[in-house]
């Protein structure tokens, strides 16, 4: 569980996020939503410990990061794995080599035992067979499965994802959303995704909060948003195509 109290965060003039508090639940797939500039990545990398709020506290399992020493800030930061928006795979490095990575870097496993896990990791997001290839050899669907990959190899108690569908084709999209669904329900991770489809908030929203230029406007799941009252929430919901029809035969039934 990660709780977040009254945060905030400023950049010279610039006031970022203006003071809110939420939980993010264990085994349970968290959203962060809201439109460009609402401080959905700067409350990420909050989270993630690379910005440091000016006031509040960041609590991971009753835990405050700030409170730390550096040395158990590391110990901590290792206990995060993270999904980039665009994977941010190794180009010169196979699939095998890109899970590997961060056994190498952050423990003191033997290479059997690396080669073993990463074997299991590939196996468990559907990639066995695909492990001698390069990110520039499979699909853009397979590199997010590899980001994934590699983001929980090391077993994190935290994962966070930053915009895991960008750049997939739908079908492609609710796959990758299922498999962090089940990746979080299966090792009971804390998961906090940034994102701004709505199709992943439909899929897996089993907590969302949404932001609009720094506060928090709106938290609920996916089976509340459609009914939240909050005019901001209903514009970004109903923002697509597909979601304005919804909303239109919404009002007709009226």
């Amino acid at each position: 569980m990660i709780q977040v109290k009254n945060i905030e965060k400023s950049f010279g003039e610039a006031h970022i996020l203006k003071g809110f508090s939420t939980t993010f639940i264990k085994g349970k797939t968290n959203l962060i939503i809201g439109t460009s500039g609402s401080g959905k990545t700067v409350f990420l990398k909050c989270l993630l410990g690379l910005y440091r709020p000016e006031k509040g506290k960041i609590l991971y399992d009753g835990v405050s990061y700030n409170g730390l020493e550096e040395q158990d800030q590391r110990d901590l930061r290792q206990k995060m794995g993270m999904v980039f928006q665009g994977s941010a795979l190794f180009d010169s490095m196979t699939v095998f080599e890109n899970v590997r990575f961060p056994l190498e870097m952050f423990t003191k496993q033997s290479k059997s035992e690396m080669n073993d896990r990463v074997e299991a990791v590939l196996k468990r997001v559907n990639l066995s067979g695909a492990e001698q290839k390069l990110p520039s050899q499979i699909s853009g669907g397979m590199q997010k499965r590899v980001a994934i990959a590699r983001a929980i190899v090391t077993n994190p108690k935290y994962l966070f994802c930053d915009e895991p569908n960008s750049g997939l084709d739908p079908k492609t999209a609710i796959v990758i959303d299922n498999l962090i669904k089940e990746l979080t329900e299966e090792f009971d991770i804390t998961t906090v995704i940034n994102t701004h489809d709505m199709n992943s908030v439909m899929e897996i929203g089993e907590k969302i909060i949404f932001l609009k230029q720094g506060y928090l406007e709106w938290e609920g799941d996916k089976s509340q948003i459609f009914q939240a009252e909050n005019e901001a929430v209903i514009d970004f919901v109903y923002s697509s195509n597909l979601f304005k029809k919804v909303r239109a035969a919404q009002l007709k039934g009226l």
